[in-house]
């Protein structure tokens, strides 16, 4: 049997990252059969071991240890700890978190790796080392502009057209040609990796949906043409939907997935549910991207406190779409 190849960020060192990496191998978590790839420093993740109480032999780059999940081998990218804070944004975290998510998305473009699972970076870390991306669906948009930002647990999906913009920018996103390409965008992918499951739920963007304009007129002038096209060209798409009830439409119905209009429509909602396993996903690529649902927490980081939970889902949905797609 042939086992998917999936790369494994440490992200910030700063933050709980290396921590939850360590104690989702650990063995206590059931992971799926995979070839892991470990992108990191060594002397980061012995740090943590110390923090944790974990020890781990990892093997170099191109040595598959067995594990009780496949295999696991380390891609070592070395940094200065002079450079590194824990629990607090700094550049040097920063430059550090980059370059192990970049190296992954490298092997994973070049076809070495079926999906990277990231560990959370640091929005300000990044812009502390210069760096021009928010985050990681930003640099992937860069790569590949049709990428999406998805939000997936058991019991509610959200993808949102817009994600880290202030919010009059992501007003501005919601416009008909805009939206139909998203809606588009969003079909194609979703078939790639779970060919023919999920109805679209489009979320409206005013009070109760606009309420036949005496709200808003963004519903009829924007939303509601976009999803009729979107129909008549096949997709599984309805909407708009009042915004406060359009998540109870999907709630616990596994192959329903909320259109969100903008950043925190859906994150709200969603992390109000599913913060403990939650995953989020970029799709679009040609490879999987997944992440835990949750940030750097730094007021944690050092405490042997974090749940490796939410990277274990991420970890396993990554494994579920690699091999459907």
């Amino acid at each position: 049997m042939t086992l998917p190849r999936i790369g494994i960020t440490l992200g910030d060192p700063g933050g709980v990252g290396p921590e939850i990496v360590l104690k989702a191998f650990a063995g206590e978590h059931k992971l799926p059969l995979a070839e892991y790839v470990l992108f990191g420093s060594e002397r980061v993740l012995r740090t943590e071991e110390k923090s944790v109480g974990i020890h781990f032999d990892f093997a170099p780059a191109g040595v598959r240890k067995p594990v009780s999940s496949g295999t696991l081998s380390f891609h070592d990218l070395p940094v200065s700890p002079k450079t590194l804070k824990k629990g607090m944004p700094t550049a040097g975290n920063g430059r550090a978190s980059f370059r192990y998510f970049q190296a992954a998305v490298d092997e994973a473009r070049r076809g070495r790796l079926e999906a990277v699972v990231t560990a959370p970076i640091s929005k300000k870390s990044w812009a502390l080392a210069g760096l021009r991306w928010r985050g990681h669906t930003e640099y992937l948009s860069r790569l590949y502009p049709e990428a999406i930002m998805a939000f997936w647990s058991e019991t509610l999906k959200v993808a949102l057209v817009s994600h880290h913009l202030p919010l009059k920018a992501a007003l501005r996103k919601v416009e008909k040609e805009n939206l139909g390409r998203f809606f588009r965008g969003l079909d194609r992918s979703l078939k790639d990796v779970c060919p023919g499951r999920f109805e679209f739920l489009v979320a409206g963007l005013n009070p109760h949906a606009g309420e036949d304009g005496l709200l808003g007129r963004e519903e009829i002038d924007e939303v509601t043409p976009a999803v009729k096209k979107a129909r008549r060209e096949g997709i599984r798409i309805s909407g708009p939907f009042p915004p406060d009830v359009v998540f109870r439409k999907a709630l616990g119905q596994r192959n329903k997935i909320v259109i969100a209009l903008y950043h925190d429509q859906g994150l709200i909602p969603f992390k109000l549910e599913a913060f403990e396993t939650g995953v989020n996903v970029s799709l679009g690529l040609p490879f999987i991207r997944t992440s835990p649902d949750h940030g750097t927490a730094f007021d944690i980081a050092g405490k042997n406190a974090a749940s490796p939970r939410s990277l274990v889902e991420a970890i396993k949905l990554a494994v579920a779409f690699s091999k459907t797609s």
